[in-house]
C-alpha cells in the first residue's frame, strides 16, 4: 500500500482540497508515491481537536485501519480559532494561549506514541487582515469589532513555534512567512483569515520543504506499480510480475 500523508487542522486544512489549495496542490505533487488524506474540520480549536483526536484517527485495536498502517507525516495546523478574542463574537472558540500550547503538546505526544516513526509538523495560524474580517463576518457582529486580530494571532504562533521547539519538530512560522511580503493582506488571504490561491501556494511550498528537509521527497520515494516506461511493448504483462 502507498504510505499516506494525513493533514490534521481547522477550515484552512478542510478547504485545502479546493482548486488551487495546497492540500490538493500536495497530492498531486507526490501523485503515485503516497496518499494525501484529509482530517479538516471547520471552526475546530486545539481543545476540540484534542478530544476528537481517537475518533479522528482510530487505533489499530478499535479497528482503525491508520494504526496499523503508520504514516510517513501528519500536518497540524491549528490555532486560528483557537487565537478569537475571549470578548468577541467568537469567544466560544477562543482557548487561552496556554492552554493551546499545551493542547499542541497533547496532540503531538498522542501523534508519536501512536506513530513514533512518523514525522509530525505543526503549522502556525496565519496573519490576519482585521478590516476584511469585519466585512466578511460568518454571523451577526453587533459590536462592529474583528473577532480575531493579527497581534492575537501573532501570540498564537509565537507559541506553536515555543511547543515545537521543546519537541524538536519542524514547524512552519506561517504567520511570520506571509508578512515578509508587503501586500499580503490582499495576496494571501481572501476575507482576512482564509487562503487565497496564492496564500495555498505559500503553505504549500513551505510544507514541501518541510518534508524534504525531513526525507520525504520524490527523490526518496518510490511508485506503487510500473511506470508506463518501464513496461516493455512486446511482454507488456511482465512488468506486473
Amino acid at each position: 500500500m502507498r504510505p499516506k500523508i494525513y493533514l490534521f487542522g481547522d477550515s484552512i486544512t478542510e478547504a485545502s482540497f479546493v482548486d488551487g489549495g495546497w492540500g490538493a496542490a500536495l497530492a498531486n505533487h507526490f501523485s503515485r508515491t503516497v496518499d494525501v488524506v484529509l482530517r479538516g474540520y471547520s471552526g475546530y480549536n486545539t481543545r476540540w481537536a484534542f478530544k476528537v483526536f481517537d475518533r479522528a484517527f482510530p487505533a489499530a485495536e478499535s479497528g482503525g485501519s491508520e494504526g496499523a498502517d503508520p504514516p510517513l507525516a501528519v500536518t497540524v495546523f491549528f490555532g486560528a480559532n483557537d487565537a478569537c478574542l475571549p470578548d468577541g463574537y467568537a469567544a466560544f472558540q477562543h482557548v487561552p494561549v496556554d492552554e493551546y500550547k499545551q493542547n499542541l503538546h497533547s496532540i503531538v505526544s498522542s501523534f508519536k506514541k501512536r506513530w513514533p516513526k512518523a514525522l509530525i509538523l505543526l503549522i502556525t495560524p496565519p496573519p490576519i487582515d482585521e478590516d476584511e474580517r469585519l466585512r466578511h463576518p460568518y454571523v451577526e457582529n453587533p459590536s462592529g469589532l474583528p473577532e480575531r486580530t493579527n497581534e492575537a494571532a501573532g501570540a498564537f504562533a509565537k507559541a506553536c513555534v515555543e511547543a515545537v521547539a521543546e519537541y524538536g519538530i519542524p514547524v512552519v512560522d506561517l504567520w511570520t512567512r506571509m508578512q515578509q511580503y508587503p501586500d499580503w493582506r490582499k495576496a494571501f488571504l481572501s476575507d482576512g483569515l482564509h487562503l487565497t490561491r496564492e496564500g495555498n501556494k505559500v503553505v504549500f511550498e513551505e510544507v514541501v520543504k518541510k518534508l524534504g528537509e525531513g526525507g520525504i521527497s520524490l527523490g526518496k520515494l518510490t511508485v506503487d506499480l510500473p511506470l508506463i516506461n518501464d513496461i516493455d511493448q512486446c511482454d507488456p504483462l511482465k512488468a506486473f510480475h
